[in-house]
């Protein structure tokens, strides 16, 4: 199954040999050099892509990603421009983070949390199913894939009072985000319709949740501290436009939600995660049955005039469906017991020493598989 052909054509920072940034294509096992290609004339970006991030290309707006778009599309069915094997790459963060806003839209993982967190309580709030609801985080802490989690350390509930040290609840959630190129003034609103107008491209996220520190520290407020440590994201973004068939009828949503939320054909994205846990798949959570699209998530991020720069990246939440075996978190996954992973082991939550890596695929034009690559870390232990 080739995930990386002529209709993917991912986005990425690369170098090699310790040499500088560039930007560059996935092409199969190869990485297309865009930087050497707009040096030769073979491209034209007006040097947006001679830099060491996508942020100045991702300004430019969505008539010119669609003409670089293509005109990379032929170089690389042509066999011009340089080619660098990927196994010589050195990948990094590709797009400079401007902001980070992580929402909470499914409702099999809202729901699912409600039971473990809340037991006394309805298990999703009534406001939940009238916004999409999220929180800003740290986009100082969101870092490529293969970067190292530091196990943090912070306050969570002891026996009469608060503790304090290492999480020792420290687990994942496996994400969908959306990158923003085209930005916004201060006090406009971006309407449902507005997403491919503005989000250059979508990225695989590990937004890493101490969750002992976050059950002590959320109530009255939101995530903090045991959420603002680490949120990794793929080196890949995937072009927007190269997921046009990936495009499905998100669930119905009910109670009818406000006009601004409102779309005339209301899609999600059919996209298929895989998770990880030290090489033992333990869950394919479905993204297609997410209750809050893209669209909306952009459009009640805006609505009360808060401006886009680019560089922002919004995540989806929690990707969970309705089995165990669908779950995006461990949280979820272990609530009725331990998992049992290949060699063995039985874990509830992460150990130090312990990788997660989660992988995606979207369906693409006339049979073909699109990929996005795959977001790993391993826990090291506090020094």
């Amino acid at each position: 199954m080739t995930l990386y052909g002529l209709d993917n054509l991912p986005y990425g920072v690369f170098s090699v040999d310790g040499g500088r940034r560039r930007i560059g294509v996935r092409v199969h096992d190869d990485v297309l050099d865009l930087d050497a290609a707009e040096a030769a004339g073979l491209i034209d970006a007006r040097g947006a892509l001679r830099t060491p991030t996508l942020n100045a290309h991702m300004a430019q707006g969505r008539a010119a990603w669609s003409a670089v778009r293509a005109r990379v599309r032929e170089l690389a069915r042509a066999g011009d421009g340089t080619l660098v094997p990927l196994a010589d790459c050195e990948l990094h963060l590709p797009f400079q983070v401007a902001d980070y806003v992580d929402f909470y839209s499914s409702a099999w993982h809202a729901s699912n949390v409600g039971k473990i967190l809340r037991p006394n309580q309805p298990d999703i709030p009534e406001n939940w199913w009238h916004l999409p609801i999220g929180y800003h985080g740290r986009a100082g802490t969101v870092t490529v894939s293969g970067t190292p989690i530091v196990r943090p350390w912070g306050q969570r509930r002891g026996d009469g009072g608060p503790a304090f040290g290492p999480s020792t609840r420290l687990d994942i959630e496996a994400e969908v985000g959306f990158v923003v190129g085209t930005p916004t003034r201060l006090g406009t609103r971006v309407p449902v319709s507005g997403l491919a107008d503005h989000v250059f491209g979508v990225v695989l996220v590990n937004d890493w949740s101490a969750r002992d520190i976050q059950a002590w520290e959320y109530v009255p407020l939101g995530p903090f501290c045991g959420k603002s440590f680490a949120t990794s994201v793929a080196p890949w973004v995937v072009p927007l436009e190269a997921l046009a068939h990936a495009w499905t009828p998100a669930p119905a949503q009910d109670p009818p939600v406000l006009d601004y939320l409102r779309a005339d054909e209301h899609l999600g994205l059919d996209l298929s995660l895989a998770v990880e846990w030290n090489g033992t798949r333990v869950s394919r959570p479905p993204f297609a049955g997410m209750y809050w699209t893209p669209a909306q998530q952009l459009a009640h991020l805006t609505v009360n005039g808060a401006s886009l720069c680019t560089g922002d990246l919004f995540a989806s939440g929690t990707v969970s469906g309705p089995q165990r075996e669908e779950v995006g978190s461990f949280l979820e996954l272990t609530a009725a017991g331990p998992v049992r992973l290949a060699d063995g082991s039985l874990r509830t939550f992460l150990e130090d020493g312990d990788t997660v890596s989660i992988t995606a695929t979207a369906p693409g034009p006339d049979g073909t598989t699109i990929g996005f690559g795959e977001v790993t870390g391993t826990v090291v232990k506090t020094a």
